[in-house]
């Protein structure tokens, strides 16, 4: 299996040579797989519990950002594949799973992981079984993580044995995710005529509605505590930026204005120490192709 498809030029030792935007690209990269992207473990855990991911299990994550969800079921000992939009997260990830030693020839080493920028056809192996796992964790409730993803779906399950288990996961109730209304400050900033945010209140029905447009069927669900905590306000602002929500209200607002707001809603959520504490429940459908 090919280890990586992501052109090296992304490598974080040569990121000093890129250009404004992918330089800030990477940055934010690294803010996610460094701060923010470990605020989701529970939630991985608990669906990897349920499904028993293990040797056995060929994974295919969509939106697979920096790689953390692939890494902990390649630990458990899954074949796993990812694909992302996002050329700086994929290069992360390249550097999170691979290339490593061959397992013949080292007993802790992780399977080798197939990661490419594209569509899930392009983790198509000829000479390789069907997936049995397809994991969708971005969260949905975020406008621009839902966009697209029907067709992904349909997609990934055409590389899918019949009956595999497709995960969508997404924001809990709205009362019980304390982040929510740090979110709003995105949604207020952004200019909704021009740039609507990237996110929006969590329905009821979401993960069920995108499984049907997917040609999906629900098989069960479950809900997992995924607290948001931070050692200070600074990180707590560049991992809060770092998930993309509050890019729409980047582009029309002054980023120093953005943070001094983002700041300020993050403020009720301090603790006396500096840390920053936010409970979430998050919830995850198990759906079947």
């Amino acid at each position: 299996m090919t280890p990586t498809l992501v052109r090296p030029h992304l490598r974080h030792s040569s990121a000093s040579h890129l250009s404004p935007e992918v330089t800030g690209s990477w940055a934010r990269a690294r803010d996610w797989a460094e701060i923010q992207e470990r605020m989701l473990v529970p939630l991985y855990e608990a669906v990897y519990d349920r499904l028993d991911v293990g040797p056995g299990t060929r994974l295919l994550g969509l939106g697979c950002g920096t790689g953390l969800a692939l890494l902990i079921a390649a630990a458990r000992g899954a074949r796993v594949s990812g694909v992302d939009a996002d050329e700086a997260r994929l290069a992360l990830a390249c550097e999170r799973l691979g290339p490593h030693t061959p397992r013949e020839t080292r007993e802790d080493a992780l399977p080798p992981a197939r990661l490419t920028r594209g569509g899930p056809e392009s983790t198509a192996d000829p000479q390789g079984p069907l997936f049995n796992l397809v994991t969708a964790f971005h969260p949905v409730g975020c406008a621009s993580s839902v966009e697209g993803l029907p067709g992904s779906l349909a997609a990934a399950g055409r590389l899918a044995e019949r009956g595999t288990p497709v995960i969508l996961g997404g924001w809990g109730p709205e009362e019980r995710c304390a982040t929510a209304g740090v979110l709003r400050v995105a949604q207020r900033l952004a200019d909704p005529l021009r740039t609507p945010s990237a996110w929006r209140p969590v329905g009821r029905d979401d993960l069920e509605d995108l499984a049907e447009r997917a040609g999906l069927r629900p098989d069960g669900s479950g809900r997992v505590a995924c607290p948001f905590g931070y050692s200070d306000m600074t990180s707590a602002v560049r991992g809060l930026l770092s998930t993309g929500l509050f890019d729409a209200a980047l582009e029309v607002t002054d980023p120093a204005q953005v943070e001094k707001e983002l700041s300020e809603a993050l403020h009720p959520h301090q603790r006396p120490d500096g840390t920053i504490w936010m409970p979430n429940v998050f919830r995850y459908l198990i759906a079947r192709t």
